[in-house]
């Protein structure tokens, strides 16, 4: 059972916020190019634990802008890179993780408030990322003790989120526009909006068309067009509200049941940059393109 499954970082770290470039300082906060040592200790639960002094907020909006990253994930796929790191913080060019590029765009395009779901080496996520205080936006914590799906985090804690918000994965890269996503699901009211992407895939065989033991058409080595998911999700609490807290709910499981119910989920057509950085090829290519995206990627740098 949670009782307060939020952990928020009310102030600074007692030497300063994290800078953002990757090192573990002696105060516990990891700044950005990868490097641990000092003395932010860790419990035997295995969560750094970091002191911080009380730095009032103002009152939270409701109608704030508001996203939820899932980022408790052990990154399998991407192993060597994801052994000793989380996947949210593997390098992107010379300078940046791809969690400090999402939380970047956010604030830059006016979001206030992430909730990280953590899980797999959350204690560098929380050491790297602080109190958000470094981007201007404020990061509250949930930490999971079992994987929870992608959705299955904001059930934890949909009493305190705003009438609708975004939910996404945290290790993709892309230039959209997330604020116009949430925008737009809630001008069309929909329960859930999806940002999608175009992919074709080349068969590489002749394609027949069968009926019965004839064959009525013939292509050779078609090109098939389909539209994905991206991973970004913008939500309406009332689409989570029969669904039990604690409960593993994933995208797959919420848009099938939606389906199921005739509610029909929205589509957010995307056509510009995205990666989603699920195999060492992947990672290979967004390093590669990165100095060429970097100013549509970072555009408050």
């Amino acid at each position: 059972m949670f009782t307060d499954p939020l952990t928020r970082y009310d102030g600074h770290p007692p030497n300063g916020p994290a800078a953002g470039n990757g090192k573990l300082h002696g105060n516990g906060a990891l700044n950005g190019n990868g490097a641990l040592n000092g003395n932010g200790a860790a419990t035997t639960s295995g969560l750094l634990t970091l002191e911080r002094p009380h730095r009032g907020r103002k009152p939270r909006q409701k109608a704030a802008l508001q996203a939820i990253i899932v980022a408790g994930g052990k990154g399998i796929r991407l192993r060597p890179y994801t052994t000793l790191i989380p996947k949210p913080l593997v390098p992107i060019g010379e300078d940046h993780s791809i969690l400090e590029i999402v939380m970047r765009q956010l604030a830059e395009q006016g979001f206030e408030r992430v909730i990280l779901a953590i899980g797999h080496l959350g204690n560098l996520i929380r050491a790297y990322v602080g109190d958000g205080s470094q981007w201007g936006i404020e990061v509250e914590y949930f930490q999971e003790t079992s994987p929870l799906g992608t959705i299955g985090p904001a059930l934890m804690f949909l009493d305190q989120c705003p009438e609708n918000f975004l939910v996404m994965n945290g290790d993709i890269i892309t230039n959209i526009d997330y604020a116009d996503l949430l925008q737009t699901h809630i001008k069309a009211k929909s329960p859930l909006t999806i940002a999608t992407y175009e992919r074709e895939t080349r068969i590489e065989f002749g394609v027949l068309g069968v009926s019965g033991a004839e064959v009525t058409s013939f292509r050779e080595k078609p090109t098939m067009t389909y539209a994905v998911s991206m991973g970004v999700y913008a939500v309406a609490r009332r689409a989570l509200a029969n669904y039990a807290p604690g409960a593993s709910l994933g995208f797959d499981t919420l848009i099938e049941d939606m389906l199921r119910s005739d509610q029909r989920p929205a589509s957010y057509a995307f056509d510009g940059y995205w990666l989603d950085i699920g195999r060492p090829d992947d990672y290979d290519r967004a390093n590669l393109e990165f100095e060429t995206m970097k100013s549509s990627l970072l555009r408050d740098l």
